[in-house]
Order: C-alpha cells, then sequence, then structure tokens
C-alpha cells in the first residue's frame, strides 16, 4: 500500500507551508505499509519555540484554506518543543531542533520511501546543521566566549 493521492496533496502543501516560515530540514515519509493509522508523516524543525508554532500556524492555516482539510488533534502546545498536527491522513511533526536531534525520528523512519516534496522544502536540508554552526562561531566571538 502507497500513500493515497490526498495525502500526498496534503504533505506537499503542508511541506511548502513549513519551508516559507523557513523551518528547517523539512523531510517526508510514506508510512503507509508500516502503520495502519496515517499515510504519511512530515517533519520539520525551527531554532526556537517562537518559530516552531510559526511554522504549525502556517500548515493549519494553509491546509484549511487551501485543501479544507483540519486537524482532529493538535497537542503539544505549551511548551512548543514539538508540536504534532494529526490529519488522519498525515502526521505532522514541528520539532524545536534539539528535540529533533534528540528523539531522532528519521531513525526510526529510515526504512520507509521518503516521499517527494517542493524545490522549496527541499532546500531547508542541512539548515538546522548551519544554524547551530553559525550560533557557536557567534558565541565564540562574543566577550567571554571560547577563543578559537
Amino acid at each position: 500500500m502507497t500513500a493515497t493521492d490526498r495525502s500526498l496533496e496534503l504533505i506537499t502543501t503542508a511541506a511548502q507551508a513549513a519551508a516559507d516560515k523557513l523551518a528547517h530540514d523539512v523531510i517526508a515519509y510514506d508510512v503507509s505499509d508500516v502503520l495502519s493509522i496515517t499515510d504519511a508523516f512530515l517533519l520539520a524543525s525551527a531554532p526556537n519555540d517562537r518559530q516552531v508554532r510559526a511554522i504549525v500556524d502556517e500548515i493549519e492555516e494553509r491546509l484549511l484554506k487551501e485543501l479544507g482539510a483540519k486537524p482532529v488533534r493538535r497537542e503539544g502546545d505549551r511548551e512548543s518543543r514539538w508540536i504534532l498536527l494529526d490529519y488522519v491522513d498525515i502526521v505532522v511533526h514541528v520539532q524545536h531542533s534539539e528535540e529533533r536531534v534528540f528523539y531522532a525520528l528519521e531513525r526510526l523512519w529510515k526504512d520507509c520511501p521518503e516521499l517527494e516534496l517542493p524545490a522549496d522544502a527541499k532546500a531547508t536540508r542541512g539548515k538546522a546543521k548551519a544554524h547551530a554552526e553559525l550560533q557557536a562561531a557567534e558565541a565564540a566571538d562574543e566577550p567571554g566566549g571560547e577563543w578559537r
């Protein structure tokens, strides 16, 4: 079994919305062969809680406006470190970069086929690493920072 056309449409729209809000490392997996509860997962991350919320809000708004889709469940709003949007056909995970590294959902789903995403979403790959390196460099340049 593979992800339905509706699932692919939802994933594509959600991935583009995430990319438009500067998400990092957007990736999607077809999990329909291993899970009976959903067809696909979309993973995205951001370096701070505020951006996590902005990405989630944009995904929700776009899916509702463009495809008439509402999540049946939204979890993780309180701390905004990991927000899950369940659309039944797809599940969207938007995580703070630290949670993304710690939980490493990609390792769990690496055997599942990766879904094709819009070019803007693909361009987000490696952004978390680049952001972390930039932060480290800026911290080293600050007074009292680590000297190289």
